[in-house]
């Protein structure tokens, strides 16, 4: 299946490393310069246009289309359906049941049922009923008057289901399942929006790295042209250019590597990139820009424990509902150890012009009691309840712990890896200008194009360290981003 490619419609210039050394503007080195090759304008070129696509454009093509995120919106939509569902449970209830039978001119029998019940958030449940029965052999005990049979009364539990039930429970931990919900989305897309930010500084170091071993590609491959050329003029011995070709045979495997990771990391960075529903693929021209550090800092350079309010941590308000979902139904299983005790009382008449008048003495009433012997189950299910909540709360006291942590490591990490990329930025200045005077010192015949290569080759690693660096401190930056959950 061949994805729909996505590019930027503006070209920027992409961003060229400062460190890079300018070995033409020093006039001692025009002869040099002939002779080698215009090392320095080769890692010095003329910036190239290409499409780009920044951060903040990436990041809010992420947001918008994701997949991930549009699940954990879904989420929450089904929180709010299962509380609707336990809102039901409270919902009045119409009843009608009419049965008839007639046989061989018969009519054995007529009945008619009706009633109206409220629940309530206890477990008293009020009704009122109407019956209307007769036939030749109805059932003794479901006569009634001409007129039908008019009750209204309540149905009582006196131990079991009376202060806690199935449905106030339900109930009470959907409405902690919604805040679940909402603590659990906001985790999802902090996760998601960090591994699209670890995929785009990604590529952005292979995109550089490519571009640095590309430079270097150039700078061999110029010094082993002036190396041929030299050769041919007897000026130097014709073991060099075996050793320029064994170093522009290098470069070119370096690129080769170099190139394969672009390639990886930018289809990984593609995982990302959807447009209703469509994945899409990013452009082989299409290149990342350097983030900006102000995106990643959020108004402080770093962070302390003293300033962050932990109880309100997404990860830990999760944990707090749940706790508290799972008291609710340690309490439900405690009210499980009870009797069932079941009292209904109801008031009759045989008119409905008659409801001011009922008399105490025409009544239907009912108990009903049930125990297990030994509630085995019962106590079972009830620790279980008090184990998986020891459990939650366990596992909150050790998030807590972890997120404390997370947050020191994050910030020494910080703190660090500024000043290591302070310490190779100066040591890239420092390999630059040994380079240069390695390179005055082979122009006098003091020096070897070995040396020069072993020179070049620090520069190189220094400057793929810088730019490693500088990722790490983002990539740092946007951890503490994720660890204190404020993505948005």
């Amino acid at each position: 299946m061949d994805f729909p490619r996505i590019t930027t419609p503006r070209l920027k210039k992409f961003p060229q490393s400062k460190t890079m050394f300018k070995l033409n503007q020093v006039p001692f080195f025009l002869i040099l310069f002939f002779l080698l090759g215009h090392t320095s304008v080769s890692q010095n070129k003329t910036e190239v246009l290409a499409p780009e696509i920044t951060f903040q454009e990436f990041l809010a093509l992420v947001k918008q289309h994701h997949p991930i995120i549009k699940q954990a919106n879904l989420k929450l939509s089904l929180a709010e359906a299962k509380l609707l569902k336990a809102r039901g449970a409270f919902d009045p209830i119409i009843e009608a049941d009419l049965s008839q039978k007639d046989f061989e001119g018969t009519n054995y029998y007529d009945k008619l049922s009706t009633a109206f019940k409220i629940p309530t958030w206890f477990g008293i449940e009020l009704k009122g009923s109407f019956e209307e029965n007769s036939g030749t052999y109805l059932n003794p005990e479901n006569k009634v008057p001409i007129d039908g049979l008019y009750a209204a009364g309540v149905s009582l539990p006196l131990a079991k289901n009376l202060l806690t039930n199935d449905r106030m429970a339900t109930l009470k931990m959907a409405k902690f399942f919604i805040k679940q919900s909402q603590a659990e989305r906001i985790i999802t897309i902090n996760t998601i929006l960090y591994e699209a930010t670890k995929a785009y500084l990604d590529w952005f170091q292979a995109e550089n790295e490519k571009e640095i071993y590309k430079n270097a590609i150039d700078n061999a491959n110029e010094r082993y042209n002036a190396i041929i050329k030299t050769i041919k003029l007897g000026q130097v011995a014709a073991i060099d250019s075996v050793e320029a070709k064994i170093n522009l045979q290098s470069r070119k495997l370096a690129y080769e590597a170099a190139k394969l990771t672009l390639a990886k990391s930018k289809l990984y960075a593609s995982n990302f990139i959807w447009i209703q529903d469509i994945p899409l693929e990013l452009e082989a021209n299409v290149v990342p820009v350097l983030p900006q550090f102000e995106e990643f800092y959020m108004d402080l350079p770093v962070v302390s424990l003293e300033n962050i309010a932990l109880d309100k941590h997404p990860k830990l308000v999760y944990y707090d509902y749940k706790i508290e979902s799972m008291a609710v139904d340690v309490s439900l299983k405690k009210n499980n150890l009870l009797p069932t005790i079941d009292l209904a009382y109801n008031f009759i008449t045989s008119g409905n012009n008659q409801f001011d008048a009922f008399n105490t003495q025409d009544y239907k009433a009912g108990l009903y009691f049930k125990l297990p012997l030994f509630l085995r189950k019962e106590r079972g299910d009830l620790k279980i309840s008090q184990a998986q909540l020891k459990d939650s709360q366990f596992e909150r006291d050790n998030q807590e712990v972890m997120l404390k942590n997370k947050i020191e490591a994050v910030n020494y990490e910080i703190k660090s890896l500024s000043v290591q990329k302070e310490i190779i930025r100066n040591m890239v200045s420092n390999y630059s200008l040994l380079l240069k005077a390695e390179e005055r010192i082979f122009f006098i015949g003091e020096s070897s194009l070995f040396l020069i290569n072993s020179r070049e080759q620090k520069l190189i690693e220094g400057q793929l360290k810088e730019i490693e660096l500088i990722v790490k401190e983002l990539d740092a930056l946007a951890s503490r981003r994720n660890i204190l959950a404020t993505y948005n």
